[in-house]
């Protein structure tokens, strides 16, 4: 028996043949492996910056990723293509070399190569690099994508029409998350991930939360109005107006509900440099501006574009009654973004105290918002503004000083009450029941 001869039959042209072009269908493997994952993982945003600045490979990805059903039908297409191929030719190629557990070793082989070299390999370098692989192989797969477009419509509608026959209709489906919640979930991830500090969490989450916010959530209650009567004598208006912390400071006639004008303290030195220090000329009717009001249901969103286009800078709140419920200013709403803006002239109210013992000592006044951006808590400010608000609906009474009260995993106190108003709150985190 001449082994050498058979051993050189075996290993003949063709065997070297056929193992290269195995391998050359494995690297097509890998590079469609590698592109679905570069061109599904790459920023849309950063491409639509780059596409939007002239760069050819960025236009290509955002035109790609546009049908991403369209772009994955024809990468899987050219992937299955050229691994069944090459599992074919691997498994003939070793039928011949050993027989029928030929069959046995391709599969083995083949099942290893594919998944190092045409799946791992390719996608975590595509993780790593993304929007760098997706620029480079845009070109070519924009070319197989048009190749294979024919099949992948008749594919397509083979699948659409299963789906159709079990119940399932994908033809009008959309995203289900808005804009808005995949910027805030980004938010949120990069901030767990250490790419964000708090604050700047939550300023980016509460520009989002501007189409939400009402007026009504961040206005000055008519109760912390500072207000003017007109009646008044002129020096009684302007030692008011001097010992205000605020700029503009609501005019009422006789009646506190009775708004019929705003002040600005610049107007009342402008006054008094024209009477010339002659107090009976000064007119506070004749530079107190008309008063804006508003309805409390007023977005925050729709109020500061309100602002900006009046080029005004407060409002009175009213509610469906048109009764006055409170004030809202520029400042309000910019403080609601970037947190409490503080000046020379602010009075520092103590709102909000640590305690040594780990709890916190809240004036019920005190926004659940500035609470919980203070303290990073998320107590619910669905149905109640402020901290005594949330304390009374939660307890469906208005409660006694002494009384304590669990919910949503803290411990209120009542410290402090005025008649019918909860003053002061003290409040602890509990720790979660032991399962």
């Amino acid at each position: 028996m001449d082994v050498a001869g058979d051993t050189a039959t075996l290993f003949d042209t063709e065997f070297w043949i056929t193992t290269g072009i195995i391998f050359v269908l494995l690297g097509l493997s890998g590079f469609f492996s590698g592109s679905e994952t570069a061109l599904t993982a790459a920023s849309r945003a950063r491409i639509h910056h780059m596409a939007k600045d002239g760069n050819k490979g960025a236009q290509r990805v955002a035109t790609l990723i546009e049908d991403p059903e369209r772009l994955i039908g024809a990468i899987l297409l050219g992937n299955n293509l050229v691994n069944i191929l090459a599992s074919a030719l691997a498994t003939s190629l070793l039928m011949r070399l050993v027989g029928e557990q030929g069959v046995v070793y391709a599969t083995l082989v083949m099942t290893a190569l594919v998944l190092i070299f045409a799946e791992v390999l390719p996608k975590s370098y595509a993780i790593a690099n993304p929007d760098k692989m997706a620029l480079k192989v845009a070109f070519f797969i924009q070319i197989i994508v048009a190749l294979f477009a024919p099949v992948v419509s008749v594919v397509r509608s083979i699948v659409r029409l299963t789906l159709r026959i079990i119940g399932v209709d994908i033809s009008n489906i959309e995203s289900a998350l808005t804009a808005h919640e995949e910027i805030r979930g980004t938010i949120d991830l990069h901030r767990k991930e250490g790419g964000l500090v708090k604050e700047d969490t939550h300023m980016l989450g509460s520009i989002l939360d501007l189409d939400e916010i009402t007026i009504e959530d961040v206005m000055v209650h008519r109760s912390a109005m500072h207000a003017i009567d007109i009646k008044l004598d002129p020096n009684v208006i302007i030692t008011q107006v001097v010992r205000s912390p605020y700029t503009r400071l609501p005019v009422y006639d006789g009646d506190p509900e009775n708004i019929v004008g705003i002040l600005h303290a610049k107007d009342v030195l402008r006054a008094i440099r024209r009477a010339g220090g002659q107090m009976h000329r000064f007119n506070v009717r004749r530079i107190m501006v008309k008063p804006w009001f508003v309805p409390e249901t007023t977005t925050l969103k729709e109020q500061l574009n309100a602002f900006l286009e009046r080029k005004s800078h407060v409002a009175l709140v009213v509610d469906e009654y048109g009764a006055i419920q409170g004030l809202v200013t520029l400042e309000d709403i910019l403080e609601e973004i970037v947190g409490d803006i503080a000046d020379e002239h602010d009075f520092e109210v103590p709102g909000v105290r640590s305690l040594p013992d780990g709890s916190v000592q809240v004036e019920g006044t005190v926004s659940l918002r500035d609470l919980n951006r203070m303290m990073d808590w998320h107590l619910p400010d669905d149905e109640a503004t402020t901290i005594a608000g949330l304390v009374i609906h939660e307890a469906e009474t208005i409660p006694i000083v002494g009384k304590k009260y669990r919910f949503h995993g803290f411990q209120f106190e009542i410290t402090a009450r005025k008649r019918n108003q909860v003053t002061g709150i003290k409040i602890k985190k509990v720790p979660p029941p032991k399962v």
